[in-house]
């Protein structure tokens, strides 16, 4: 219930933001876009004079440099007051996405390590484990591979057409090409602390491998320290749950300073954005049904009629999580065993959540698209290779994505303040990608079901 009234909330602050920041425009804002563009399109008009000009030294030209200066200045001069007359927006979603970075390290430790240490027991199982985790590996790359090639083909960030900050200009996107030495230190931490106060995601990622994999490999040992990770995963979860009460303030004030900022045309971009985000998860159903049906023939389709009312619960609540036992339930009744249930399943809540893999790819490079930032095709593997490793550390994480998404795109120097963009929709695209992750569990549950022979009917 406190979910759905938190959806209620942002919905209501998306509409309000909307509504507030039209007004504000019109009243405020507008005086000083028009202004910026009249000096925007006077810089463009006097650029082309100079560029007629051969002799730079000539008068004509010094003065076109002179008043190209002066246009400049004005533009400047009104940006300035313009954000001025933004800030106390902007301050609200500021102050969200520093609690959402504030909870991002200590949170991929604690889950990951939780995770790790209980996937040491796949030993146990042998076989079933390792079938388990191919087909999770393989439907993660798969989704976030799709998330990509559809995202670069559809280019929704392209209309966003968003200024970069100074700084992002000076040294931006030359530092995502890392050298190998570079990128080795940047995987490899000298400091566990270091690497947790400067939220360096990666380096956390591997000590908690690292204490993972140890703390399952001392066996009895390792128990309590799994309880405690387990139990502090638990607090910081919490924690999230109160962060996201901040989620309507945030999105009232990022809703308010885009549209005040870029009028009502900014809402187009986004009804295209979340149609093309759908389709591309309808394209990913589509996928994951084929290599269903690889495994599992014609009853394939039965699962999926099976799955449409735990589908359908995780759609309207925005988790997956709430459809768990519906699912448990309609896989059972397809003919899955229940030791077969009961280990799949639940690890594929931590480590196989498709529409989520998805989105991030799809999300992180919308952002860098409204940026104008690009990232070349081997940058692009990378961040898919970044969100494959970060992304398992928060699985389950109520709008865990957005979590995610903000320890990776720094790594790629783009602006965190682009989160701002996804959080109004969020809840929306929370529906798709939370009905999604019940498909992909289920039916990972019943191919490996079928592999090991344990399927009846």
């Amino acid at each position: 219930m406190a979910k759905s009234k938190l959806t209620l909330y942002i919905f209501l602050a998306l509409i309000g933001g909307i509504l507030a920041g039209y007004l504000y425009n019109v009243k405020t804002i507008s005086p000083y876009n028009n202004k910026i563009y009249q000096a925007e399109t006077q810089v463009k008009a006097i650029q082309l004079q100079m560029l007629a000009i051969k002799d730079t030294s000539s008068a004509a030209y010094q003065t076109l440099k002179t008043q190209k200066a002066a246009q400049n200045s004005i533009r400047k001069e009104n940006d300035i007051i313009r954000e001025s007359k933004l800030e106390y927006f902007t301050m609200l979603s500021d102050i969200f996405l520093r609690l959402i970075k504030m909870i991002v390290a200590p949170l991929v430790f604690t889950t990951l390590v939780v995770g790790v240490a209980k996937v040491g027991d796949i030993k146990a199982v042998g076989r079933i484990g390792g079938k388990t985790m191919l087909w999770f590996l393989s439907a993660t790359l798969v989704s976030l591979l799709l998330g990509m090639v559809l995202v670069n083909f559809f280019q929704p960030g392209k209309s966003m057409h968003l200024s970069l900050p100074d700084e992002h200009l000076q040294s931006g996107i030359q530092k995502t090409a890392l050298s190998l030495k570079d990128f080795l230190a940047h995987v490899f931490p000298r400091s566990f602390v270091e690497a947790m106060a400067n939220n360096e995601i990666l380096q956390i990622v591997v000590f908690s491998l690292f204490f993972g994999v140890a703390t399952a490999a001392i066996g009895e040992k390792g128990n309590i320290i799994i309880k405690a990770m387990d139990a502090i995963a638990h607090v910081i979860l919490k924690i999230t749950s109160y962060v996201m009460y901040v989620a309507p303030l945030a999105v009232f004030g990022a809703m308010t300073a885009i549209v005040a900022k870029q009028g009502l045309s900014v809402i187009a971009t986004y009804a295209v954005f979340i149609s093309e985000f759908y389709f591309a998860l309808i394209v990913l159903w589509l996928v994951l049904v084929l290599a269903g049906f690889t495994v599992l023939k014609k009853r394939v389709f039965t699962l999926v009629n099976y799955l449409k009312d735990a589908m359908l619960i995780a759609f309207s609540t925005s988790t997956s999580e709430a459809a768990y036992p519906r699912t448990l339930i309609e896989l059972e009744r397809f003919g899955c065993k229940d030791k077969i249930v009961s280990f799949v399943l639940p690890l594929g809540y931590s480590f196989n959540l498709d529409g989520s893999m998805m989105y991030m790819t799809f999300a992180s490079l919308f952002l860098a698209q409204s940026y104008n930032i690009h990232l070349s095709f081997q940058q692009q593997l990378s961040m898919l290779l970044v969100l494959m490793l970060t992304s398992k550390g928060v699985a389950g994480v109520p709008r865990a994505s957005l979590v995610v998404i903000a320890g990776t795109i720094a790594s790629f120097n783009i602006p965190e303040a682009g989160l701002a963009l996804l959080i109004g929709i969020d809840p929306l695209l929370d529906m798709g990608r939370s009905a999604t992750n019940v498909l992909g569990n289920a039916m990972a549950t019943a191919v490996v079901s079928k592999w090991e022979g344990e399927l009846e009917g």
